[in-house]
């Protein structure tokens, strides 16, 4: 089978990345295994410090979520107790690579969920336990007591150098990149895909479009999976369940705006039935097979 490698460079902390959440999901329905997935945490900040001395606040950061609530994603804009680095977020995601590679995607969602969905403070070892207890068979306690550990501290400065060779990229050309901390790097999400020789750039946050237009001129040869009839079809292929704007955009086709209303209204109709389960999170939820 046709495959096309995604480089995946992103940060639980980042709200645009949260907010590209939709777009991703239908990557993933549309194509599957086709697309090989490599996960690169780009390393926000190392300490809130970082983010305090900029005037960051938890009133600032709670206020601020209200204006990514336009692309669909659920927040939380109750303050937390204060202001948190990225950095050991980043790392239990590397640790769960190294220790639990099946669950490294599932982590890094339970993570932006904690983030923008509660007041967990994600630089403390206790809050990301309590995350992390969202992913059925992790380990937390193994990946929690591993954030400091030398091979996870290896391989965490390695995303941090790969994430900030974005210099001369496509990316900083199309005005995508930043420069926060010295050399140039990726913003969350980035994606390069690659295809052979062939590679082809979508930096920082984009719409579904500029991925599939990148997709379909990589490999012709890939199954596109059509939009599902039933947002149960969908949720039985996410079994850590999906929001409703990540199910309106699976169930969108072409370049059709999304139908939040009527994929919401199926859902409610399935949650009847038995087959869905609808757990609130933020200010939407989160839907889940039975």
């Amino acid at each position: 089978m046709s495959a096309i490698e995604v480089t995946h460079f992103t940060d639980p902390g980042c709200p645009w990345a949260y907010s590209a959440s939709p777009a991703l999901a239908v990557l993933r329905w549309r194509y599957g295994d086709q697309l090989r997935w490599r996960l690169v945490t780009i390393g926000l900040t190392e300490s809130a410090e970082q983010y305090t001395s900029r005037g960051y606040t938890p009133v600032r950061a709670a206020k601020g979520y209200m204006r990514y609530r336009r692309f669909g994603m659920p927040f939380a804009t109750a303050p937390r107790a204060r202001i948190a680095g990225t950095a050991r977020a980043c790392r239990a995601i590397v640790a769960t690579r190294l220790l639990d590679p099946e669950r490294e995607h599932a982590v890094f969602r339970a993570l932006q969920l904690g983030w923008f969905t509660s007041t967990l403070v994600l630089d403390d070892a206790t809050d990301i336990a309590t995350a992390l207890q969202r992913v059925p068979g992790l380990d937390v306690e193994a990946i929690v007591g591993a954030l400091d550990a030398e091979p996870v501290s290896g391989a965490y400065e390695a995303d941090r150098a790969l994430a900030r060779t974005a210099a001369g990229s496509p990316t900083e050309f199309q005005g995508k990149a930043a420069q926060s901390d010295g050399p140039v790097r990726y913003t969350a999400p980035s994606l390069i895909l690659r295809a052979g020789e062939r590679t082809l750039e979508a930096g920082g946050f984009q719409p579904v479009q500029a991925y599939d237009v990148a997709i379909a001129n990589l490999d012709t040869t890939l199954h596109r999976e059509p939009p599902p009839q039933s947002p149960l079809s969908a949720l039985r292929r996410f079994p850590e369940g999906l929001v409703t704007q990540e199910v309106a955009a699976i169930m969108t086709a072409g370049n059709d705006e999304p139908d939040r209303a009527a994929a919401e209204s199926a859902l409610i109709e399935l949650v009847a039935e038995g087959s869905v389960s609808r757990v609130a999170l933020g200010d939407d939820a989160l839907w889940l097979a039975e």
